[in-house]
C-alpha cells in the first residue's frame, strides 16, 4: 500500500492551494483519511480528517479556511486550502486508516511521503 501526495508549492499569503493524495495497492477498504503537517523542530499536527461517509473534523487553526474531501472510487483525499497564512507553512502528510486485502484481517494506518507548502511573499 502506498499513499502518494501532490499539489504543494509556494503561494503568497491569502492565496490558495489544493493538495491531493491517492492510496494504491492491495486495499480492501479505507476507513478514515486525513492530513497532518509538520514544521521542523515541532511535533506533527493533525489538520483534518474525513470518514468514508464524509464526516469531517478540523483543527481550530484551519477551520473556515481548509476543506477536506474525498473520492472513494479513486481512493483519493483532497485538501483545499484558502486564505493561506505564513504560519501554514509546513510539510503536509496525508494518512489513511485502511484494511489491506490479503493476509489476516486487520486495520492499519499508512502515511504518505509529504509535500511542502510554503506561504510567503
Amino acid at each position: 500500500v502506498q499513499l502518494q501526495a501532490s499539489g504543494g508549492g509556494l503561494v503568497q499569503p491569502g492565496g490558495s492551494l489544493r493538495l491531493s493524495c491517492t492510496a494504491s495497492g492491495n486495499i480492501l477498504s479505507i476507513n478514515a483519511m486525513g492530513w497532518s503537517r509538520q514544521v521542523p523542530g515541532k511535533q506533527r499536527e493533525l489538520v483534518c480528517g474525513i470518514t468514508s461517509e464524509g464526516s469531517t473534523n478540523y483543527a481550530d487553526s484551519v477551520k473556515g479556511r481548509f476543506t477536506v474531501s474525498r473520492d472513494n472510487a479513486k481512493n483519493t483525499v483532497y485538501l483545499q486550502m484558502n486564505s493561506l497564512k505564513p504560519e501554514d507553512t509546513a510539510v503536509y502528510y496525508c494518512n489513511a486508516v485502511l484494511i489491506p486485502s490479503g493476509g489476516p484481517l486487520r486495520v492499519e494506518p499508512y502515511w504518505g511521503q509529504g509535500t511542502q507548502v510554503t506561504v510567503s511573499s
